[in-house]
């Protein structure tokens, strides 16, 4: 028997988020959306710190982080319930105690130096490959890293980084023989330094129609000692993939939680909006864009929560995840455009949230993998074998 509910714990731990986002997380909204208005940062470092503190005393703390590191170290599905329900805001909260998980390969000292303070909020990474000629192509990358003694000397530059511009050290790829990369055996040739902001790279903000600006990160022959290394020369290129395909499912699981927001208030604006007489709840072409986002909100939903399964069984997950993004992007994207239509001319202001997630969601097509990628994966797999149009249950 195949059964869908949620265990007791399963759904405790779900609760307490879903209080939590509405108590503390949601009140912040109109002040979020007055300080954007304002161009100032929407969740300010004081605050962001005092909700993750409220958090952490009832003990959500490195939710994905292992038990040994002080985390509560969650599986895939419980994770992905937790992103829908902090994704019910577009306020972004997230809670504390995280690093990204290929730091979890540093040696005991460059654990001391940068996994443990990271993990403690004492210090900020960022995740460098994307470059201008090098997006959905990561083997195209060009920031190299000459050797010089027992030092490395790198020059390129990266572009489009989350959290960049804060920052005080990256995890930067660069390649390191490019005899082996021109032809093509970028799992040989190209490697992670772990590099301080102040051993001299610098970032530079992109202005971007969301609210959110990455950094281009310029290198200009930036002196890195080989102790800086992560993982091992030439092994850069696996731990990139590790990063990419560490968590997919959890970009469409915060659009689900949006998804879900949205169309409550569509509901609540339907069922108050009058025009000729009536609410335009009436209405037969409201009441189809109401039908049809209910079916892609389930849908997106066993997505999600079916890769992450598959995650915590420990299989090849990359085919599952791919699935969710591309339909969660694309749906997330047709179901805030209706929500949107439903409001009519003051969903296009910025007096509501509508309109920020109308630009926040349509990143979702394009950030750690766009949908053309995910297309080529799925396509790849089912065409190669890998996978089959039967699914699970074959």
């Amino acid at each position: 028997m195949v059964d869908f509910s949620l265990s007791d714990e399963e759904k405790q731990v779900r609760d307490w988020v879903r209080t939590f986002v509405r108590k503390e997380v949601i009140p912040l909204e109109q002040e979020v959306l007055r300080r954007e208005r304002a161009n100032q940062p929407g969740l300010t470092a004081d605050v962001l710190k005092e909700l993750q503190d409220k958090a952490k005393a009832s003990g959500f703390w490195g939710v994905q982080t292992p038990e040994e590191y002080g985390g509560m170290g969650l599986g895939a599905v419980m994770s992905a319930l937790l992103e829908a329900e902090l994704g019910r805001s577009f306020v972004q909260f997230r809670f504390g105690g995280h690093a990204d998980n290929i730091l979890y390969y540093a040696n005991d000292e460059q654990k001391r130096r940068y996994l443990l303070p990271t993990l403690s909020g004492e210090r900020k990474s960022c995740f460098a490959i994307t470059e201008p000629g090098a997006g959905s192509d990561a083997r195209n990358i060009r920031t190299s890293a000459r050797q010089d003694g027992t030092d490395w000397i790198i020059n390129g530059e990266k572009t489009f980084i989350t959290g960049g511009n804060e920052a005080d050290f990256t995890m930067v790829f660069a390649v390191t023989d490019k005899d082996k990369h021109s032809k093509g055996h970028t799992d040989q040739s190209v490697t992670c330094f772990l590099v301080d902001r102040d051993q001299g790279w610098r970032s530079e903000y992109i202005d971007t129609m969301g609210e959110w600006g990455p950094a281009a990160l310029v290198f200009e022959d930036v002196r890195v000692p080989q102790e800086n290394i992560l993982g091992e020369v030439g092994n850069g290129f696996a731990l990139a993939m590790k990063w990419i395909g560490r968590g997919r499912y959890m970009l469409p699981a915060r659009a689900l939680g949006a998804c879900e927001r949205l169309v409550e208030m569509a509901v609540e604006q339907a069922n108050t909006r009058v025009t000729f007489g009536e609410p335009i709840a009436n209405r037969q072409a409201i009441q189809w864009m109401i039908a049809d986002s209910a079916v892609e909100i389930e849908a997106l939903r066993w997505l999600v929560l079916h890769a992450a399964w598959v995650v915590d069984q420990g299989q090849d997950s990359r085919h599952w995840q791919s699935i969710a993004k591309l339909y969660g992007g694309v749906k997330a994207n047709e179901i805030v455009d209706r929500v949107l239509q439903i409001h009519g001319g003051m969903g296009y202001t910025r007096e509501l949230p509508v309109e920020r997630w109308y630009r926040e969601l349509r990143l979702l097509r394009i950030y750690e993998g766009t949908d053309e990628i995910q297309r080529r994966t799925i396509a790849r797999n089912i065409l190669k074998g890998h996978a089959s149009v039967s699914g699970t249950l074959g």
